[in-house]
Order: structure tokens, then sequence, then C-alpha cells
């Protein structure tokens, strides 16, 4: 007769507790050092904002963000120790649309995107350069695009792995243009550069932020930007679009994920301050300069985004053909 009031009283008594302790959480958040980790090699955009973002959330919460560079397999290798990571907001992961378009490309692997992990929120996106080695002799896309149909196989473009935008990029490009290119993986964006800058592989895809200097240095000739505009950072460079391929766009995006359990409180006081961070006028304008646009939204919209984008890049991934080397 009295067990059922004991077990009321005792399931009140935890829920008492529970309330308490899961406020605490995210008021005491961070009380350590908070790991990044970011699936690509340094030097890339991936790379530059999480350190970015890392120092400027070392600030505002008072301990240190530590970024930890673990790149291979297609971001793979790094995704995969932050869905093996505790979910306590102390490991985060610092992800691109290379992690959406993998979804489709590389179906099997060590975790789900969408099951593994929680969105946290979008950081920038921004633009692609297409850059070819002047050893191609060609001045402009056109002249590009008729050397690679005279030669079918004989061109190749670098990408820093499978499903990355780089590599998506090429595979759009060629369904696009109807050419043949053939798709050399690396290891890392920085092997994809050096590849590119040194003659040993024609063309590539990169983020306007870190190619616009090899640019205008003479290293690279610019074929085309990848946005539905030119970009302000280099507005005398056309698009892929005007400049011979009707309709192409591609862009990278970067965001953050943290491990399916992260307290719901600790997601949406990491995205508050990501916010914040965006919205600094000093931010903004830096990042203006790199061509970099913010991408402010809330846990819940940076979900539908994914699942958004899971969707485009599978269809694109069919269409193309593209395959994960």
């Amino acid at each position: 007769m009295h067990v059922l009031p004991r077990l009321a009283a005792l399931a009140a008594t935890a829920f008492s507790l529970i309330l308490p302790l899961s406020g605490a959480s995210a008021q005491d958040y961070p009380n350590k050092s908070v790991r990044v980790i970011v699936p690509f090699g340094a030097g890339g955009p991936a790379d530059v904002y999480a350190r970015v973002l890392a120092q400027h959330l070392s600030d505002a919460l008072k301990q240190s963000f530590v970024v930890e560079n673990r790149p291979g397999a297609g971001a793979i290798t790094g995704t995969d120790a932050v869905a093996k990571s505790a979910p306590d907001g102390y490991t985060l992961l610092l992800m691109s649309n290379t992690h959406t378009t993998n979804e489709s490309l590389i179906p099997v692997r060590p975790y789900q995107l969408m099951r593994d992990f929680v969105p946290v929120s979008p950081i920038n996106y921004s633009d692609l350069l297409m850059v070819a080695h002047p050893s191609t002799g060609v001045k402009d896309l056109k002249e590009f695009i008729a050397l690679a149909k005279k030669d079918p196989g004989k061109l190749n473009y670098a990408s820093s792995g499978p499903g990355t935008p780089y590599h998506m990029a090429g595979e759009l490009f060629k369904a696009m243009s109807g050419t043949n290119i053939v798709h050399v993986p690396h290891k890392s964006s920085g092997d994809m550069r050096s590849s590119v800058m040194g003659g040993h592989v024609h063309m590539m895809f990169d983020a306007i932020t870190v190619m616009r200097q090899g640019v205008e240095g003479g290293q690279l000739i610019a074929l085309g930007t990848t946005g539905k505009q030119r970009s302000s950072v280099m507005p005398n460079v056309p698009t892929v679009a005007e400049a011979g391929v009707p309709g192409y766009e591609a862009t990278i995006w970067l965001g953050v994920m943290a491990p399916t359990g992260t307290p719901t409180p600790i997601v949406d006081k990491l995205n508050a301050e990501i916010v914040k961070i965006m919205n600094r006028p000093d931010v903004k304008e830096a990042w203006a300069k790199q061509g970099a646009v913010p991408m402010p939204m809330t846990p819940a919209e940076f979900d539908k985004y994914l699942r958004a984008d899971i969707a485009k890049w599978a269809e694109v991934v069919k269409v193309s053909g593209a395959k994960a080397e």
C-alpha cells in the first residue's frame, strides 16, 4: 500500500535533482579545455576558421578551445574520433559540406552524420576558385574546356580527398561541361595545392580565401569563381557560369557539430556564442575581405539545412557518377 507513494516521492526527488544539474551543465560550461577536431589538413579554410573561432570562444568563455587537425580518409578519420567521444561538449567537430556529400558518396562509414552528431551552428560559406597551372597554356575557361574536349582524359584535377567540396565541384563541372578530366585525390588540401602549384596536376577548385594570393602572384591562372555572382574580392574574374558553363554553382561552407547526447543547454550556449562571434563588426569585415559570408542559424535551422544539403549532394553524386577513389 505504501510502495507506490514512496516510488512517486523518489521519482519526484530524482527529477528535482536533474533540473538543477542540467542547468548547471550549461552555466558552468566550460570548466576545462575544449577540443575542436578539424578532420582536414592545416592551412585550408576549415583549419583557418576553426582557429579564428577557437580564439574568440576562448576569450568569451574563459577556457581554452584547442584546435586539433586529424585529416585522413576524406574527413572520416577525425570525424569518427569525435563520434566516439564523450557527449559532454568538450569535443567538437569542425565540419563542412564534405560531410553532407560523404553521406551518399561513401555509404559505408563507421558513423552516420545525422544519427551520431547534433548540429551546433554553421560558421560561414565562400565561393571556390577554379585555377589552372600556367603550363596548360590556357588563358580562360573556354580555352580550358576546348583543351579538355580535344584530348579526353588527358587533363586532371586535384582535390583534398573524396567527398570534399573540391572533389564535388570538379565532378559537377565535368558533368555540366561534358568533359572527361581525371580526378587525382590527395591526403590534404596542402598536398592538393602543392601538386597544382608545382605543375604536377593541371587544375583544381579551391577556396578563394586561400587561392587568391597564388593567382595574384602569377603562379596560377584564374578560370572562374563558382558563385551565382562575381566574388567581391576578385571582381575581375568571371563566374564559371558566365565564362562557359551556364547554371554552374558550388561553394564551401563550414559548421560545428557535437556528439549525439551532448546536453541541449550546452549546444544552445555554444550556438549563442558562435552567433555573437559572427555578428561582430570586426569579424564580418575580416571575413568579407576574404570572401567569406557568415551563416547565423539556430541548431534547429542548421539541422534542416544539413538534411537539405545531404539530399542535394546525393542527387549530384547520382547524376555525375562520382566515385570515392
